[in-house]
């Protein structure tokens, strides 16, 4: 098998622009207009939509290599290196930390290079105790020979299926060399394209023994960052990547497979980065009902937990409440969580769902948004 890396050439990619002229379009059109919706929100609920957005991004872009993350955790280390109060927060675990700073380092300080040193510090980052797993990894430098050759497979052990094999360790100095003059060096392609040729070309060199895919996904947003000169993210290409993941892989084992006309990749990247702003809506709309919500309630005298609660409900709480879960939430007895509970149903802010008995639950009573039946959250 011969892969893209291989061939005479390389990396002088090639593409169809007449087949993408339309598409990039479509895409820089439709990102101005976000762009300019979240700019008309202010400040604190641009702040609150990008909040949603990173911890999406961090959540879903380890999800893709399999990993899962506690969404609590992450969106706490982001909101306190923000400086932003969302009530209690959660405490971290330093992979959690290393992932969020990684993340905030590419998107926050979009204008600074990206350097041999810079993505060195984001690899140490994503694993700070020097292991991927059970196996340590070097960290913090390129692999190495002793690491042997760098290949993406899958199936049973001794039935494996070779997806790619990366350049050698040996021509990996050079490798990055020639990528990262590239990406820092001028010329008048698009942000958005460099973006998409930018994840390739990284994730094909493949020069860390691990986080290669987390890593060009992060490259890829600080080029959309500087597509937009704005570190707040108000959309998640990590999280429609991973509701395309089978395609996402499919797609990059046929470009690494194929010739250096890479038109197909452009194209599915484009297309992707479309649908990642229809995803957007649904972070916008949770903002505003989120915004709709505390202006109603504006002169409600609430304790802290009830806030804290309310807060977790209204940004996605998965499951139903229960007085049990709210004590763990609250770190409170099962005593304090039901006068809590109570004071909430007295007000009209929370009812008690249909079932009852030992399985009771509660949702909030959303806001009426024009003319439509209130709405309840997480029954």
């Amino acid at each position: 098998m011969t892969y893209i890396h291989e061939l005479e050439g390389w990396p002088q990619f090639r593409w169809n622009t007449e087949q993408l002229v339309a598409r990039l379009a479509a895409v820089r059109h439709k990102q101005g207009r976000l762009i300019g919706r979240m700019e008309r929100l202010g400040f604190h609920l641009r702040a609150e939509a990008s909040l949603q957005t990173l911890t999406e991004e961090v959540v879903k872009s380890s999800e893709i290599e399999g990993e899962i993350l506690d969404r609590d955790q992450v969106r706490s280390s982001i909101a306190r290196r923000l400086g932003m109060d969302i009530g209690a927060l959660a405490p971290a675990d330093r992979h959690v930390e290393g992932v969020v700073e990684m993340m905030l380092d590419a998107t926050g300080k979009y204008s600074e290079a990206v350097t041999v040193e810079r993505l060195f510090g984001w690899h140490a980052a994503l694993f700070p105790t020097g292991r991927s797993g059970m196996s340590r990894i070097v960290v913090g430098a390129w692999r190495t020979e002793q690491s042997g050759p760098m290949q993406i497979v899958s199936g049973p052990i001794g039935r494996e299926r070779v997806h790619y094999e990366a350049p050698a360790a040996a021509r990996l100095e050079h490798e990055m060399q020639a990528f990262l003059q590239w990406f820092e060096g001028g010329g008048s392609m698009d942000p958005v394209l460099k973006a998409a040729i930018a994840h390739l070309w990284f994730v094909t060199i493949h020069p860390f023994e691990d986080g290669n895919g987390r890593i060009a996904r992060a490259i890829a947003d600080l080029a959309l960052a500087r597509s937009e000169t704005s570190g707040q993210r108000f959309y998640s290409m990590s999280a429609q990547i991973r509701k395309e993941r089978s395609a996402y892989y499919e797609i990059l084992e046929q470009t690494q497979k194929g010739e250096l006309d890479i038109t197909s990749w452009l194209a599915w990247f484009l297309d992707c980065l479309d649908r990642a702003f229809d995803g957007a809506d649904a972070i916008l709309a949770t903002v505003l009902a989120k915004a709709r919500f505390w202006d109603l309630h504006a002169g409600r005298s609430l304790n802290d937990r009830q806030r804290l609660v309310i807060n977790r409900l209204l940004d996605g709480f998965e499951g139903k409440l229960t007085s049990s879960k709210w004590a763990k939430l609250a770190k409170v007895s099962q005593a304090t969580a039901a006068r809590d509970i109570d004071g909430l149903i007295e007000r009209h802010i929370l009812q008690k769902d249909s079932a009852g008995g030992r399985s009771t639950s509660y949702s909030l009573v959303l806001p009426q948004v024009d003319g439509a039946p209130p709405r309840e959250e997480n029954k």
